[in-house]
């Protein structure tokens, strides 16, 4: 577990950590702390969450930040789009909320250890959706295969475009396969069959 906040830039204001601490007491669990992170970093649909960590439940590549007595863990994976992240609490008559800004959690940041995901995303929302935006389209990451397949979903003006096979097939796969070598090629969500729901 990395012990080195300083690459962290997260603010959790007094009364977020006064509210946080609260909480964490009421869980009646001995070492119970928060962890943030955010799911679909680098996307338009990036959530940024902060959930109950129990003891073991923290990972290993999470950064764990000591506050007063509020013990928080925040993923690895997460903490550069927690740059200049904001907790906060406000009262009010209804009770309170909790407030998190991270201006940065959409914003595709990649490195060469980045994860595949993030890199295909990063190719995704800087070179291939402009593109797909004139068109009223965009594309978004599903999955990366074991076999090294981007499950990509297309949206917009690309749904049901009798182009999508040609865009598919020649533009995104060529762009992905140049920039993450990774991948090995790329099937449209459609295609990509659910052996999930098989009765055999």
């Amino acid at each position: 577990m990395s012990q080195q906040p300083a690459e962290l830039n997260v603010t959790i204001t007094e009364p977020a950590r006064e509210y946080l601490r609260e909480l964490l007491e009421k869980q009646d669990c001995e070492g119970i702390a928060i962890r943030m992170f955010v799911s679909n970093p680098g996307t338009p649909n990036a959530e940024t969450c902060i959930a109950y960590c129990r003891p073991g439940e923290e990972q290993e590549d999470d950064v764990v930040m000591e506050l007063d007595g509020l013990k928080a863990y925040f993923e690895g994976r997460s903490v550069p789009y927690l740059d200049e992240a904001k907790v906060d609490y406000s009262s009010d008559k209804m009770g309170g909320q909790l407030t998190i800004r991270a201006p940065n959690s959409r914003m595709p940041k990649i490195t060469d250890d980045s994860p595949i995901e993030d890199r295909i995303n990063y190719v995704l929302y800087n070179d291939i959706n402009p593109g797909l935006a004139a068109h009223g389209g965009q594309v978004s990451l599903v999955e990366f295969t074991e076999d090294g397949y981007a499950v990509l979903q297309f949206g917009g003006g690309c749904q049901g475009c009798g182009m999508v096979d040609m865009t598919l097939k020649e533009g995104v796969e060529k762009t992905l396969k140049e920039k993450v070598p990774e991948v090995t090629g790329v099937k449209d969500v459609t295609d990509h069959t659910d052996k999930s729901q098989a009765y055999y």
